[in-house]
């Protein structure tokens, strides 16, 4: 399946259909999975980086564990709106991704979502270790977030 837009999305998600967000960094791939109304982004523990194969089946066994129905993932633009490198690394990964799953992608700008999610953890008082630790998940649950209160948005036009 190609990557879609979000517009697309909100039309092919099936009803109380669960969305996962990654952010995929270079050590670690953040995730979060939506509940089924699409209310609420909730962070899983990161997966550990090893090389794309194992990454893939990881990833993608861990989205069959959750019952996700699409990928939203956070595309790592910089300030200015133009693409780096890590554009063209997350876009490689997904483009090597999409003939092992028949699940929607989309991609979801996540300007400041890193920088979002250490101040929430900042603010819950959890320790630098932890922080460490937890960070790409919570970044891919900001950047969830994100993307399913547009989803919402768009389902609500559409009624």
């Amino acid at each position: 399946m190609p990557v879609l837009t979000m517009e697309e999305l909100a039309s092919a998600l099936p009803p109380r259909g669960i969305v996962a967000g990654i952010d995929l960094g270079t050590k670690t791939i953040g995730l979060a999975v939506s509940d089924p109304s699409l209310s609420l982004a909730s962070p899983r523990p990161v997966i550990m980086r090893k090389k794309f194969s194992q990454d893939a089946e990881t990833l993608l066994a861990q989205l069959a564990r959750e019952n996700a129905a699409a990928l939203v993932v956070g595309l790592p633009v910089n300030m200015d709106g133009s693409a780096g490198p890590r554009v063209q690394s997350t876009k490689a990964f997904v483009r090597n991704l999409m003939p092992m799953t028949g699940l929607p992608i989309v991609f979801w700008d996540e300007r400041l979502s890193t920088v979002a999610a250490e101040r929430a953890l900042l603010e819950m008082d959890v320790s630098r270790a932890k922080r460490a630790t937890r960070i790409d998940s919570a970044a891919a649950a900001f950047i969830l977030q994100g993307a399913i209160d547009r989803l919402r948005s768009l389902r609500n036009q559409n009624s």
